[in-house]
């Protein structure tokens, strides 16, 4: 069935961005900007969802959810960001971490306003091909009018554990059995966090928060904050409390993508997802490709370069490289699996492999930053980017290598005086 033979009155769309305290594997690029606001391959992590969104027919609203305090880089880029795609988009603060299902919860009145008869939500830190579409098609093939769907995709049997697992009847596509980070395997199709609900979630929502609250009374809380009681009952995971619930009931149904998908939970996964949206943009985005063309630098690979930077034409650029904004590039610079952010000024025949080089930062002449890379093994189909920890066996595990704002490296340092 095609896209556009899917009959759907209104559609809305949620994205959870989350919090400050939630982007600590994102650090130190974090503290200078919200983690979604992040730029992978050339726009903020936040567009690419949007831009999926606002793709859906019928699509009238976008709603993020999370608990950041609004200020001045968010706004603008909401504002910039309903322009271009021509379609409301709204913050709407959290008092306090709600999980995912909790927070729908307290935005439902403003979700279901103007009767949607479906909407979907998206975490924020998932790099995708958003197949949204093509959910809704499968929505509408499979199970009950009011079912609701989860996107999944295939892992490896050990990965796999790392994520929610999804048991399916494989004529049906039903979710028969849910189980979040199990310690065994379970099954080697994994939520992907992008999910197709209806307002009927909410009653099954609802149940799990009248159920807190009698807890609360059973159990009263003694800790520290006594105030936080309604926090307490609203703190509702979409994923343990509500969809393995679900399982089984001939609610809950699995749509298995074949595109790429990764989640960006740390510095060294944004490179990765950067790599796999700079290859999207073949197809979606052509004109974001940088191409070879005389008095320019050598490109090759993927490369996206924004129009403000100013790059020698000595330089060699990619695979897999992005140049942010006000960036000076030198004679004879190689870049390689890298990004590179606002104002940074890579001088002459300095090297930058695997790394992110952070705002208004100095790379020396002749020096070398190199990091190493974390990307899925590459002989699996199946694997997915691994959980990035600092230590792993004792051991201090080797990442890429991050520059935050405003860091010098002095000229000819070698990439072994460095830190990743």
């Amino acid at each position: 069935m095609s896209p556009s033979s899917v009959s759907v009155k209104m559609l809305k769309s949620v994205i959870l961005i989350g919090g400050p305290q939630k982007g600590t594997r994102f650090r130190p690029l974090s503290f200078e900007v919200p983690k979604p606001l992040f730029p992978v391959a050339g726009v903020p992590m936040l567009q690419h969802h949007i831009e999926a969104c606002a793709k859906v027919p019928n699509m009238k609203e976008i709603l993020l959810i999370g608990f950041y305090q609004p200020n001045e880089e968010l706004n603008r880029f909401l504002l910039n960001a309903q322009q271009e795609f021509k379609i409301s988009i709204r913050y709407l603060q959290e008092y306090a971490a709600l999980g995912t299902g909790g927070g729908i919860y307290h935005f439902r009145d403003q979700i279901v306003s103007g009767s949607p008869e479906a909407f979907f939500v998206l975490n924020a830190d998932v790099c995708s091909a958003f197949p949204l579409t093509e959910m809704l098609s499968f929505q509408k093939e499979h199970g009950e009018p009011n079912s609701f769907v989860i996107l999944g995709t295939t892992a490896n049997r050990k990965q796999s554990m790392n994520y929610g697992c999804i048991v399916e009847n494989e004529e049906s596509n039903e979710v028969l059995h849910y189980v979040e980070k199990p310690s065994t395997f379970v099954s080697d199709i994994i939520n992907c966090g992008i999910y197709l609900f209806n307002p009927d979630i909410f009653q099954h929502i609802g149940a799990v928060f009248q159920k807190n609250q009698q807890d609360m009374l059973l159990y009263p809380y003694d800790g520290e904050e006594p105030t936080n009681g309604w926090h307490r009952a609203e703190a509702i995971r979409l994923e343990q409390d509500i969809f393995t619930a679900l399982a089984g009931q001939g609610k809950l149904y699995v749509y298995k993508t074949l595109s790429f998908w990764s989640q960006i939970k740390s510095a060294g996964s944004a490179i990765y997802a950067s790599r796999l949206y700079l290859n999207q943009y073949h197809t979606t985005h052509p004109e974001r490709l940088a191409s070879n063309k005389e008095g320019g630098p050598k490109i090759t690979g993927n490369v996206y370069i924004h129009p403000t930077a100013n790059i020698d034409p000595t330089a060699v650029l990619g695979p897999n490289v992005s140049i942010g904004t006000g960036v000076t590039i030198g004679a004879g610079v190689r870049v390689r699996e890298s990004i590179i952010l606002h104002g940074a000024n890579l001088q002459d025949h300095c090297c930058v492999l695997n790394s992110i080089v952070g705002w208004d930062s100095t790379i020396g002449k002749w020096a070398r930053v190199e990091g190493t890379p974390s990307d899925p093994n590459p002989n699996d189909p199946y694997a997915k980017i691994d959980s990035e920890t600092l230590f792993r066996e004792g051991k201090l595990t080797p990442s890429i290598t991050i520059l935050g704002c405003n860091v010098t490296i002095p000229s000819e340092t070698p990439a072994s005086f460095l830190w990743s």
